[in-house]
């Protein structure tokens, strides 16, 4: 019969950990993160802003600017300093400071990583265990003496994973046996200690799957991928390099033009004012009529427009090329100008687009991903299929034992193998219609095939990329052609009607249609000598290259 004393005890001892998990409840089902957690008011109100109350200055109406606008207006802000900069200086900028081909630098480490973290799963791997034990069985309970004993094992070892999908394991197990039994008749204290008894052994163990997970090729299918996915994104990196590469060339150009373009509108200005001044002095010799001032105002006005355009689009065009290049002498907010010093260099080509597009094919970074891509569908194919087959496994274990009265005594008996054991076994697992790993197959093989059509359209896709930048090529070199003769003829009217102006027999809204014509045909070739240069940039990005002699070699950002 258990004593009372002891059932009091126990339900003393089960209400107290009954209290402390109660109070423990809030700190094990506590949110921690509702501790950071965005007010409310931060998420469901919606702000107002009131531009006139952000003004620097104050604000103005558009009567009381009317005054002083066309003053204001033609008054363009000189920059503090501007910097002179070729093509070549704004490539290897972007390439030394751009953000996004800073992030982009970093995928190749991380897919480093990975394969290295897929490496070492076969990496031999050190375990090691102590237990301590100790049972006592009270008389009172079994109709016994009472019986102590205690054991302490210790256990150390190597497990080494194969390829082969199976473990070798080598471990060095011992332990301490004591017998503490009191004698019939005596006290539990007064005990009567037997020497302890010692055991070792040398073990050796192997563990092979046979059909399903065996074999090198399926326990190496993460580390294939994983090194695949490396490949995948170093192709990806070279493609976004290129990409920035060809967006800070476009960039330039746009700038090029941008400016060319402000040139024009300005000097449009100008002929506007030559011809206002030259319509006051025919006024005042009594040749015109009044109205040719008037006239003259009227087209020096049109021409604000322009010029206020032009200067808008040459600032953000000197943004986007300074974002681009992210330089720290020369930030996006700066306000130094950027002038553009190479030149385009229009000549006529005759490219084979046939063997340009097959060129493309071959090298460009998409293609080669996809490629990459379909090796992984085809080791996961392989995969999946070896994870249809049944699970069987062979174990086979070897131990050599030792008895002794010290831990020395015990190792010299398992080392001279004459006490051994060995066991060997086979364990089968044979899913009953196994639907999970047969869908899982279709689903690879599926998405292999997926895969291929994706790389066929992608191919097509490429070349007609070729095709359409070989005929902008082209149009935009005709463009030229027709720009340059435009803008001789659109030259000689103006300086025809201008004449005709002088004599009385023009006036003045006819010759400044005339230098309107001259400035549209001069932006024009302008923008066609841009738009050929693009179209260049065009070709080179479509076959996965860059224009100009250098190569570039990028390499990936590592921890420092």
């Amino acid at each position: 019969m258990i004593p009372t004393w002891r059932v009091g005890l126990c339900c003393l001892v089960l209400v107290c950990m009954v209290s402390c998990l109660t109070s423990c409840r809030s700190l094990l089902t506590r949110d921690d993160h509702a501790v950071y957690r965005t007010p409310p008011e931060r998420l469901q109100e919606i702000e107002t802003v009131r531009l006139d109350q952000l003004s620097q200055s104050e604000p103005v109406s558009v009567e009381e600017a009317a005054a002083d606008a066309t003053a204001r207006a033609v008054t363009i802000e000189e920059p503090p300093e501007s910097i002179e900069l070729n093509l070549a200086e704004v490539r290897a900028a972007a390439l030394a400071n751009n953000l996004d081909l800073e992030v982009e630098l970093v995928n190749p480490s991380l897919a480093k990583e990975i394969v290295a973290e897929e490496e070492a799963r076969f990496e031999p791997l050190f375990f090691g265990s102590a237990e301590w034990s100790r049972l006592d069985m009270d008389s009172t309970i079994l109709d016994v003496p009472g019986h102590r004993s205690r054991l302490s094992s210790f256990d150390a070892g190597v497990q080494i994973p194969l390829r082969t999908g199976g473990s070798v394991t080598v471990e060095l197990p011992f332990s301490r046996f004591d017998d503490q039994t009191p004698p019939t008749g005596t006290s539990g204290n007064d005990s009567n200690i037997i020497d302890p008894v010692y055991r070792a052994g040398l073990k050796f163990s192997i563990s092979q799957p046979l059909l399903r997970n065996a074999g090198i090729r399926a326990n190496t299918h993460a580390i294939r991928v994983a090194k695949y996915q490396r490949d995948v994104a170093d192709a990806q990196t070279k493609l976004e390099a290129i990409r920035i590469l060809a967006n800070a060339d476009r960039a330039y150009w746009l700038l090029y033009a941008a400016r060319r373009e402000l040139d024009v509108r300005q000097k449009q200005y100008d002929l506007a004012r030559q011809q206002l001044e030259e319509a006051r002095q025919l006024v005042a010799a009594g040749a015109a009529p009044k109205i040719e001032i008037m006239r003259a105002e009227s087209g020096l006005a049109r021409r604000l427009e322009a010029i206020i355009i032009a200067d808008t689009s040459v600032r953000r065009s000197e943004r986007d090329l300074k974002r681009i290049m992210n330089r720290p002498s020369l930030p996006m907010e700066s306000r130094t100008a950027i002038l553009p010093d190479t030149n385009p260099n229009p000549v006529g080509l005759d490219l084979d687009a046939d063997a340009l597009a097959d060129y493309a094919v071959a090298n460009r970074m998409e293609m080669l991903e996809l490629e990459l891509q379909l090796a992984i569908d085809a080791s996961t194919v392989d995969f999946e299929r070896n994870a249809t087959l049944p699970l069987v496994m062979l174990d086979y274990a070897y131990t050599a034992n030792g008895l002794g009265d010290s831990y020395n005594d015990a190792f010299r008996e398992s080392g001279s193998v004459s006490f051994t054991d060995y066991s060997i076994g086979l364990t089968a697992e044979i899913p009953i219609g196994n639907r999970e790993a047969k869908a899982r197959l279709r689903h690879a093989m599926l998405q292999r095939v997926q895969r291929l059509a994706t790389r066929d359209r992608r191919e097509l896709a490429i070349r007609q990329e070729v095709y359409d930048a070989l005929d902008q090529l082209a149009q935009n070199w005709q463009r030229i052609l027709a720009a340059g003769q435009e803008v001789i003829l659109a030259h000689k009217t103006w300086e025809a009607e201008r004449r005709q102006f002088e004599v009385g027999l023009r006036t003045s809204t006819e010759v400044l249609e005339a230098a309107a014509r001259l400035a549209a045909a001069q932006s024009r070739e302008i923008r066609a000598l841009a738009s050929y240069e693009i179209s260049q940039v065009d070709i080179a990005f479509a076959t996965g290259t860059l224009l100009g002699q250098d190569r570039v070699i990028w390499t990936p950002r590592d921890l420092p």
